[in-house]
């Protein structure tokens, strides 16, 4: 990995030093909690994969610290949303120092369309701000077949219920919808002492590998009913919670499902079951 290293064209300020020249104190609208240590964003750049020859969308880079990691291992180029004016500016020395490689688009993220941006080979990596991981996540998962692998920092609360298991405290509609299109496995756990300033909870990095074969979006669709319903009412038996889809208990005999389990039970391949029986009505 050592020999494919790229470092920068000219000398670049520390990540402290590009802090303070711009006053970029993390401001808690934005969700802003930096990563300024080198090693631990080289360690998230490497988590990615092979990043040669590939397109590579960053969300939130603030100073730029993972911005420089991706650079530095290789990625062909790399596209950074920033909302924050301020570290649009920071920015700038990172695209001296790598000329044509890098490109800051100062935008909402949610807004931004990653596949229209970037032409394959697609990856996200991204140290994402808290008050928007998840609702980018459930966006990108729609279209999850764009991408070769999304390797994201979320809350660790939040990194957790999408990696959980069936039957367990933190599996929901996250997980299955995560789990359905990809292989995911959390791969980092960051505590609050690794950011500046330090958020009050720890925080992880999940990888994410989409599956080859992605859902039609009818079936994504009846998908999004069944889960929404089950889910809705979790402490209630599936009977009960999927009355809204109609004839629920002719639903589950469908699908071979018993009708006096609850959501939370249901593998996800159970849950794809319920939604092909429901297209098929």
């Amino acid at each position: 990995m050592e020999a494919r290293m790229q470092p920068p064209l000219t000398p670049l300020p520390t990540l402290s030093e590009t802090v303070h020249r711009h006053g970029l104190a993390a401001r808690k609208a934005l969700g802003q909690h930096f990563l300024l240590d080198e090693a631990l964003c080289g360690r998230i750049a490497r988590l990615a994969g092979e990043l040669a020859g590939r397109q590579v969308l960053e969300v939130g880079p603030g100073p730029g610290g993972l911005t420089r990691a991706l650079l530095a291992n290789g990625a062909d180029h790399v596209h950074a949303v920033e909302l924050d004016a301020r570290a649009v500016a920071a920015l700038a020395e990172l695209e001296a120092a790598y000329p044509g490689r890098l490109t800051v688009i100062e935008a909402d993220a949610l807004k931004v369309d990653p596949v229209a941006l970037m032409p394959a080979p697609r990856r996200i990596v991204a140290n994402l701000p808290y008050n928007v991981g998840s609702p980018l996540l459930i966006g990108w998962l729609a279209r999850a077949g764009e991408f070769e692998s999304l390797t994201l920092m979320f809350q660790q609360e939040v990194a957790e219920r999408i990696v959980a298991a069936p039957d367990t405290e933190g599996y929901g509609r996250l997980a299955v919808a995560a789990q359905w299109r990809c292989d995911a496995h959390l791969v980092l756990r960051l505590p609050p002492g690794a950011f500046s300033p330090p958020p009050k909870v720890w925080s992880a990095v999940v990888h994410l590998v989409p599956h080859a074969e992605q859902p039609e979006p009818e079936l994504a669709r009846a998908m999004e009913r069944v889960t929404a319903a089950a889910f809705g009412q979790r402490r209630k038996m599936l009977r009960g919670s999927l009355k809204s889809l109609g004839e629920a208990e002719a639903l589950l005999a469908a699908a071979g499902i018993e009708p006096t389990r609850r959501a939370e039970t249901l593998a996800v391949a159970e849950f794809e079951a319920l939604a092909r029986a429901l297209l098929a009505r």
